[in-house]
């Protein structure tokens, strides 16, 4: 993108947020939700405000309560590491069916002094006695609900792992004293909002089947109420134990026992119908996980540098090949009509690239190179037509050998993820910068709570293909010992001249890739400023026969414009919940989050005294 062009789109995010720091978001301003209900109300919890602006550093999250405990690190001396590990922690306390201790996620981190982005990947693992046939019985897949609530699919938890490993390489803080926020959180208790209680309702079946999650979500055995007060000292105590014993206590120790005998032998209520299989993870998978630091994959587009999670996530690829298909284009100059043609037709073909080549690169030959390669993406860009549409599943290419419009075997649908992640990102006042999404998968992840212990376990693993998606076609996804699962996360971050530009990501399953692809094209080719970007109606194609649109896109004459050419659509009412970071001149940073999506999201800044 042209230098003027830059600036003018930094000049109106500057102008927006300077009008809108002052005046909360019209969501309700609502604290974390968990634990058995107290009386009595909580701490005073932060007014949401989806964009805000200051000089000493910002958090962005869904919670204000986790913002708050980022900015209270940094406000402290702590640094975009040490703010974005307290961020996720009081994440753990506050959006408990999304993320915390007993799932995992990737960290994409700048750092200022060597204008270099670094990577952890923190995916979940299968046990090491897992194979392929991990969720069969009898030759066949188990229904996928069944697999969810279940042990089978739970695998060993990464989050812990991750926050140790980036407060060791980058941070400046210790565990327990980023841990401190988040333990008080879950010691003092938030106020429940309706966002929680639905999330509570739509699991309730499920979590009436284990005493220990029903005692800790279902207080009294009834639905947690609106405006009441949560608390969950079991949390707390855990939040503890890490911070005085280390992530070894999970590792190599008592909580981590707790967690295999859990998985091993779940905690089922006596005469529950529902028939929970239990898991296969071990002791030994506990001692031998590893948060892994690899490269980022990086693209250029439009002058700018894009930075993002390689395998075994395939978001920074997809994202990739999407953005260099759409560099043939100048996006800034097209109809809504014809940028929403070529985002949409985009986002079709990279993912029918990742189905095909996409899985854990330490058991798959994954082309990681030759998916973010220009040159693969011009072969591939050529499928497209302005009067005329892709049919879907379409072929995948070959980025090992690219041909132009060529396409190599069956095609494979895209399989389903689940959508209740979250993500965070954090800036410092050196400069530094951390996206991060971290995830337990489903809403509620396995449904099941570690006695005890006060958090949720995920059910990861059910990110594997059960079976191969096309019979005779290789599927890089299949379980396998000590396997990571493929995963959607997208955690970005995109540089100019080595200097941080903007940093986003989103929850949302699969729907993860083209939120953040469609975010970064808003922002970066048709000037809206950084909050407008995340608040604009999406639409997501995933290699589908239709595309999903939100309520603005369906209700928008762009859809019969696009349906006339051959579209299909279908109603999704919410896809994501991004949150960002942008860098202003003056060494400023733009905080943005979600204005409607999941009740608001919350920005927070330092302003420096």
């Amino acid at each position: 993108m042209p230098n003027a062009r830059r600036l003018t789109v930094l000049g109106a995010a500057a102008a927006l947020a300077g009008s809108l720091v002052a005046v909360p978001a019209a969501a309700q301003s609502s604290p974390a939700r968990n634990g058995p209900a107290h009386q009595g109300g909580p701490a005073a919890t932060p007014a949401k405000t989806p964009v805000a602006v200051g000089s000493g550093g910002a958090v962005s999250s869904v919670d204000p309560n986790a913002s708050a405990a980022g900015i209270e690190v940094l406000r402290k001396g702590g640094n975009a590491v040490d703010a974005a590990v307290a961020t996720a922690a009081a994440l753990g306390v506050t959006e408990p069916y999304s993320a915390g201790v007993g799932g995992g996620g990737y960290f994409v981190s700048y750092d200022a002094k060597s204008r270099t982005v670094r990577t952890l990947d923190g995916r979940e693992t299968a046990p090491r006695s897992a194979g392929k046939d991990l969720f069969l019985e009898n030759g066949k897949p188990i229904p996928f609900d069944d697999a969810v609530t279940s042990g089978l699919g739970v695998g060993t938890p990464g989050t812990p792992a991750t926050w140790d490993t980036a407060l060791d390489k980058w941070g400046s803080r210790s565990l327990a004293q980023v841990l401190r926020p988040a333990r008080k959180l879950a010691e003092d208790g938030f106020t429940v909002d309706k966002t929680f209680r639905q999330q509570t309702a739509d699991n309730e079946a499920r979590f009436r089947d284990f005493p220990a999650t029903a005692d800790l979500f279902l207080p009294g055995g009834e639905l947690p109420a609106v405006g009441s007060t949560m608390k969950n000292p079991d949390l707390a105590r855990t939040y503890g134990e890490l911070g005085k014993k280390g992530v070894g206590a999970l590792y190599d120790g008592k909580l981590g026992r707790d967690i295999v005998r859990t998985v091993q032998r779940p905690p089922v209520r006596s005469g529950a119908d529902r028939k929970v299989r239990p898991g296969k993870l071990s002791a030994r998978d506990l001692r031998t996980y590893e948060a892994l630091s690899q490269a980022p994959t990086r693209t250029s587009y439009r002058g700018l540098d894009v930075y993002g999670i390689g395998p075994s996530s395939s978001g920074g690829t997809s994202v990739a090949e999407a953005l260099n298909i759409l560099e043939k284009s100048d996006v800034s100059r097209l109809t809504e009509k014809q940028y929403l043609h070529r985002y949409i037709e985009a986002s079709r073909i990279a993912f029918a690239d990742r189905g095909r080549w996409v899985g854990d690169p330490a058991q798959e030959d994954v082309p990681t190179q030759g998916l973010t390669a220009q040159r693969f993406a011009d072969a591939r860009e050529c499928l497209i037509h302005d009067d005329k549409v892709l049919t879907s599943p379409l072929a995948p290419g070959d980025p090992r050998n690219p041909e132009r419009c060529a396409t190599v075997g069956k095609a494979s649908p895209t399989t389903y993820e689940g959508e209740n992640t979250t993500h965070l990102t954090a800036a410092d006042k050196w400069g530094n910068v951390v996206a991060y999404t971290l995830t337990i998968e489903q809403t509620g992840g396995s449904g099941i709570v570690v006695p005890h212990r006060g958090f949720l376990l995920n059910n990861e693993l059910t990110d594997f293909s059960f079976t191969p998606v096309t019979p005779g076609v290789h599927d890089p996804n299949l379980p396998g010992p000590g396997k990571r699962p493929r995963s959607s996360i997208s955690p970005t971050i995109v540089l100019k001249h080595g200097r941080p530009v903007v940093a986003l990501g989103s929850p949302g399953g699969a729907t993860i890739i083209t939120t953040v692809l469609q975010t970064l094209v808003n922002h970066l080719d048709r000037g809206m400023p950084l909050v407008d970007a995340i608040a604009a109606p999406r639409a997501s194609q995933r290699n589908a026969a239709a595309t999903e649109l939100e309520p603005g896109l369906w209700k928008s004459p762009v859809r019969g414009q696009l349906e006339a050419i051959g579209h299909t659509f279908k109603q999704n009412p919410e896809i994501g919940a991004a949150t960002g970071i942008q860098r202003l001149p003056g060494g400023r940073w733009l905080a943005a989050a979600e204005t409607e999506r999941r009740g608001g999201g919350s920005a927070m800044v330092v302003h420096k005294g």
